[in-house]
C-alpha cells in the first residue's frame, strides 16, 4: 500500500494504533490488576527479594553495527550488574564467581525504566470493566459530563490509582507526573486520596502531582482551592485552555503564574487551543517567564497543540524561544490532524516526554500505560524505521536516558547510577521500540517491582 501524504498516513497510522491499544488492554486483563500477569510465571520463578544481589546474563548494549558507515545492527553481550542499596553498584563479565544471591535474567535486554510524564492516576475506569467514553464535542461538553461523573469516581479513586501504578509497573515505568483534579466536586478529596495512593507505593514508584483546574481555573472559581492544594503538597500548578475554558487568556495565564510565584513551584500547564490564541498563549507564557526570571527552567506545556500550526521561521523561531527559557513539553505523540513538531523540539535540545494522559476513563478508552509503545508511535509517524532512528525514539520515554550515545557508545548503565531498570524481551533497544517488547521485570532502586525471574 503506498501512502502518498503525512496526512492519509496518519489516518491510517490512527486506526491501526488504537485497535493495538485496544489489544494490548486486552491482553493485560482489563478487569483485574496488570501484576497479575506474575500468576504465568513458572513455578520455580521468583522476585528479587534482597538489596544486595546480582542480576546474571544480563544483555547489554555494546555499540552500534556498521556496514559502510550504515548502522545495521546493534551489537550486545552478556553481563552479570550487582545491585547493592537502589544502585548498580557494578557491572561484572557473566558468570562471575560470587556468593551473592542471583537471579537469571536469561538474557533478556536491561533498558532504562520508562516514565509516565502525563497521566491521571486520579480519575479512571481501569480496573472495574469495560466502559466505553460518551460521544462529546468540546473540551466544555467532557467537563460537564465529568461534572456528573465524578461523585462516583472519588470515593473510588485511591483504589483505581493503586491499579493503575500497577499498569505502568507491568509496563516498565515507576515514575509519573499525575495531574488531580481541584474542581467544585471533588474539591480536595482526590488530592488527599492520590496521595495516600503514591504513599503506599513510597518505596516502588515515584509521582510528583500537579494540581490542575480541569473545569477552569476562573470559570470554576478554583483559585483558592488550588492555593490550598499547594499548602498540602502538591508539587505543580497546572492550567487549562486560558481562552476557550477561561475565556479570558490573559488573566487566566496571570491567575496561574500569581500561584506558582507565591509558592515557588513549576507549572504544567494543559492547552489544547489549535486557533491563534493557542499560540498567543504560548507567546504571553514566555513573556511572562522572561519577565520573571524565577520561573525560567519551571515550565511544561502538556499537549501544546498550537506548535503544530507553525511553520518554517516562524516554527523555528518559537522553538528558539522555547529553549532559551527553559521551556519542557509533554506530549502524548497525538495522531491526529495536527502534526506536532516533535522531532524538532528534540532537536533543538528543547525536553520532550512522553505521557499516556488518559487509560479507561470518560475521556479516552486507548491508554495502555505502555511507554514503549509511545515511542513506537513516535517511530512511526516521524518516519524512524531504522535501527539508529528506533533507539533514539526510546528516548521520549525515558528522558532521554538511552544505552548508546549517538555515537554508539555504552553510557548507560554506569556503576552508581540509580537501578531503576526494566529487562525487555527484545535482542536491543531498536526491537524493543519497533515491536513494543514485553517488560519482563521492572526495577525501582533496585527493588523489584514487576514479573518473575528464576532464582540462582
Amino acid at each position: 500500500m503506498s501512502i502518498s501524504s503525512s496526512g492519509n498516513r496518519r489516518e491510517f497510522l490512527s486506526a491501526g494504533m488504537k485497535l493495538a491499544a485496544a489489544g494490548t488492554l486486552l491482553s493485560a486483563g482489563f478487569s483485574r490488576s496488570a501484576n497479575a500477569a506474575e500468576a504465568c510465571a513458572p513455578s520455580h520463578a521468583a522476585q528479587v527479594d534482597a538489596t544486595h544481589y546480582l542480576l546474571r546474563n544480563v544483555r547489554l548494549e555494546e555499540a552500534f553495527i556498521r556496514k559502510a558507515d550504515v548502522i545495521t545492527g546493534t551489537r550486545t553481550g552478556l553481563y552479570d550488574i550487582e545491585v547493592n542499596a537502589g544502585d548498580i553498584a557494578a557491572i561484572h563479565s557473566a558468570g562471575i564467581s560470587s556468593n551473592l544471591p542471583a537471579w537469571d535474567a536469561a538474557g533478556h535486554i536491561l533498558l532504562p525504566a520508562t516514565r509516565d510524564m502525563h497521566i491521571h492516576l486520579d480519575k479512571t475506569f481501569y480496573g472495574e470493566g469495560w466502559r466505553a467514553p460518551l460521544p462529546r464535542h468540546s473540551v466544555i461538553d467532557m467537563i460537564h459530563q465529568e461534572e456528573q461523573i465524578l461523585p462516583e469516581l472519588v470515593p473510588m479513586s485511591e483504589i483505581r490509582a493503586e491499579k493503575l501504578i500497577g499498569l505502568l509497573q507491568s509496563k516498565g515505568s515507576t515514575t509519573a507526573r499525575s495531574h488531580c483534579n481541584i474542581d467544585p466536586i471533588s474539591k480536595l478529596q482526590g488530592l488527599e486520596h492520590l496521595q495516600q495512593a503514591i504513599e503506599h507505593h513510597r518505596a516502588d514508584f515515584s509521582a510528583e502531582i500537579v494540581a490542575f483546574p480541569q473545569h477552569g481555573l476562573l470559570r470554576s472559581h478554583v483559585e483558592g482551592m488550588m492555593r490550598e492544594a499547594m499548602k498540602m503538597g502538591a508539587n505543580y500548578v497546572g492550567g487549562l485552555d486560558p481562552t476557550n475554558v477561561d475565556g479570558a487568556m490573559e488573566k487566566s495565564l496571570d491567575a496561574m503564574f500569581s500561584i506558582a510565584l507565591d509558592f515557588a513551584k513549576p507549572i504544567d500547564i494543559h492547552l489544547h487551543e489549535t486557533e491563534p490564541h493557542g499560540v498567543a498563549a504560548i507567546r504571553y507564557m514566555l513573556k511572562t517567564v522572561r519577565d520573571n526570571p524565577q520561573l525560567k527552567g519551571k515550565v511544561t506545556i502538556s499537549h501544546a497543540f498550537a506548535l503544530g500550526t507553525l511553520q518554517g521561521k516562524e516554527l523555528d523561531a518559537m522553538i528558539e524561544q522555547l529553549k532559551e527559557q527553559q521551556f519542557s513539553i509533554a506530549t502524548t505523540v497525538p495522531i491526529g490532524r495536527v502534526i506536532m513538531p516533535l522531532p524538532q523540539l528534540r532537536a533543538a535540545g528543547v525536553p520532550v516526554w512522553s505521557g499516556t494522559d488518559t487509560i479507561a476513563d470518560h475521556w479516552q478508552p486507548f491508554g495502555s500505560g505502555s511507554m514503549l509503545e509511545k515511542a513506537n508511535v513516535y517511530a512511526q509517524l516521524y518516519r524512524g524505521p531504522d535501527e539508529f532512528s528506533l533507539s533514539r525514539a526510546l528516548g521520549i520515554a525515558t528522558n532521554e536516558v538511552l544505552p548508546l550515545n549517538p555515537q554508539g557508545e555504552q553510557q548507560w548503565p554506569k556503576a552508581q547510577d540509580k537501578a531503576t531498570m526494566m529487562l525487555v524481551n527484545a535482542s536491543c533497544s531498536a526491537e524493543a521500540v519497533a515491536h513494543v517488547a514485553p517488560v519482563v521485570a521492572t526495577f525501582h532502586n533496585g527493588k523489584q517491582v514487576f514479573g518473575s525471574l528464576s532464582k540462582l
